[in-house]
């Protein structure tokens, strides 16, 4: 836009007026610009993808139902955020806690390489596309204490799960969104001394099950570049089976988790058996503000690779950490993924 030049979108307060009116149109032109924001939110709420658009829907459709009466005094962006809380805090009592699978027991044995029966899909945490969060790195809310980013990224997302649900708004939306106590209390019609006391025992509980260092503050420190080739060089060694280059990559103590299967894997060496049959190929893609890859295995009666894995990569230093891979090719379209690949 030219210096000095107006701009054609009219301003939130003309929308409002309009959209209190009674003008549809208006109502979505002024709630548009918060889709992606109320998404992030619903999924940190949830875990879950299918639940965060259901939540979303529905809090879109009660600000419409509830804009005539909306008198403005607070904005926009905090009346959407109160209303997509308390739908996420409903949809919550009427299922079941989301986790990973280190959350759901113990460790597989070392030589027990099935990973047993699939667990139904409403167990488990799903994968976050980063397309979807609609931010530049870094712009989070004044006031917050994590990134967009970071605060989609699989190790936050599972302590939040672990919280109460209250905890967990009220973390989310003083940390993550960076509202106001004040604005807590009225969100969750609490007090404010009882939003502060929640955070406290919110941020303990979370910091104690978060590692010290975020994937963002390790991504950055490594550069795209060192990134990229740390990626490239672990989907590699996977294609062509070479079980000591894999080992070599990952970290002593890392860990293999493949929802919807319960069983999940600790150590370099038992996970880099896994390797033994290279049948898959590989393509990069991005999850949870973290590196990740497309898994394709080989169909010997389609003659081509098909979808079967999309594995979210945790690092520490140039080593991997974690590996969670969701077994579920269905979430690749939203990743803009195919779900075949010639030979």
């Amino acid at each position: 836009m030219d210096a000095g030049k107006p701009s054609s979108r009219p301003s939130e307060r003309t929308l409002l007026a309009a959209a209190r009116a009674g003008d549809e149109a208006a109502f979505q032109r002024l709630v548009e610009p918060h889709h992606a924001d109320l998404h992030a939110h619903c999924y940190r709420m949830l875990a879950s993808l299918h639940d965060a658009e259901d939540a979303l829907q529905e809090t879109l459709l009660k600000a419409w139902r509830a804009v005539p009466g909306f008198d403005g005094r607070s904005s926009v962006r905090t009346w959407l955020h109160r209303i997509a809380t308390n739908a996420c805090l409903d949809a919550i009592r009427r299922r079941p806690k989301r986790v990973l699978p280190m959350d759901y027991g113990p460790a597989a044995g070392a030589t027990d390489s099935e990973p047993g029966v699939p667990v139904e899909r409403t167990v488990w945490i799903d994968p976050y596309p980063d397309e979807e969060l609609g931010v530049e790195e870094g712009h989070a809310a004044p006031g917050a204490r994590y990134e967009q980013r970071e605060a989609v990224e699989l190790a936050f997302i599972a302590a939040l799960q672990l919280l109460p649900p209250r905890q967990r708004a009220v973390l989310i939306l003083r940390d993550v969104l960076g509202f106001s106590a004040t604005e807590v209390a009225d969100t969750l019609e609490s007090t404010v001394a009882s939003v502060n006391s929640a955070l406290y025992r919110a941020r303990k509980a979370v910091d104690e099950r978060l590692p010290q260092q975020s994937q963002q503050t390790t991504l950055r420190a490594l550069g795209d570049e060192r990134v990229r080739e740390i990626v490239e060089r672990y989907m590699d060694a996977w294609e062509r089976g070479d079980i000591d280059a894999i080992a070599a990559m990952l970290a002593e103590d890392a860990k293999f988790e493949m929802p919807p299967y319960p069983s999940w894997w600790r150590g370099r060496d038992v996970i880099a058996a896994f390797a033994a049959e290279p049948v898959h190929r590989y393509l990069r893609t991005r999850a949870n503000g973290q590196v990740a890859n497309a898994a394709y295995r080989w169909d010997a009666e389609k003659g081509s690779y098909l979808a079967e894995a999309l594995e979210v990569l945790t690092l520490e230093g140039c080593f991997v950490k974690q590996m969670t891979a969701f077994m579920i090719p269905e979430f690749f379209p939203r990743f803009g993924l195919p779900d075949e690949l010639s030979r």
